[in-house]
């Protein structure tokens, strides 16, 4: 979690009359919690591309790992800025995030090592560190990104019915 919490806005025009703004706490443990996550990007032409990857949230820093060859690398080679959003399939209940930052590649050996263990220990995914990324038993590599959140929105559904934007300090 980021040593100063955001401000939580509730967005009234899109929330249930008796809403409130939801905690950063509920934010937190949702991003905690979740192992599935849609990586958004766009391609060079413009076009979107969305595929959904598994993450990790450490240090206020969602974090995710692909190969270097894949779309998403080419995408945020050429623009970095992305957006994560995890959250339910359900209407009536749940809560959904979306978290809007910029990626820059995780190299810091430490770090890789940390995420290692929390990708092994959350998804069972015995990830190698390397140089500057991740490897498997099969030879594959992999570069780490981490996306710190420039804009965070939460989408609380059943009644009440809310949706709160997360300022950062800057």
């Amino acid at each position: 979690m980021p040593d100063t919490e955001p401000t939580a806005e509730l967005n009234e025009d899109f929330s249930s009359p008796e809403a409130t703004a939801r905690p950063w706490s509920e934010v937190d443990e949702v991003l905690t919690t979740s192992e599935m996550f849609w990586l958004s990007t766009v391609r060079d032409d413009g076009r979107p591309h969305v595929t959904p990857l598994p993450a990790i949230w450490l240090d206020g820093v969602l974090h995710f790992c692909t190969g270097s060859l894949e779309q998403k690398t080419k995408n945020l080679e050429a623009d970095p800025r992305c957006i994560l959003t995890t959250g339910t399939n359900e209407l009536r209940s749940g809560l959904d995030v979306v978290v809007e930052g910029t990626a820059e590649r995780v190299t810091d050996h430490d770090q890789l090592v940390r995420l290692a263990a929390l990708w092994n220990s959350k998804l069972d995914w015995d990830f190698e560190v390397g140089e500057d990324g991740f490897g498997d038993p099969a030879g594959r590599e992999g570069l780490v990104f981490g996306v710190r959140p420039t804009k965070v929105l939460s989408f609380g559904k059943g009644e009440p019915f809310s949706q709160t934007r997360y300022r950062f300090p800057t």
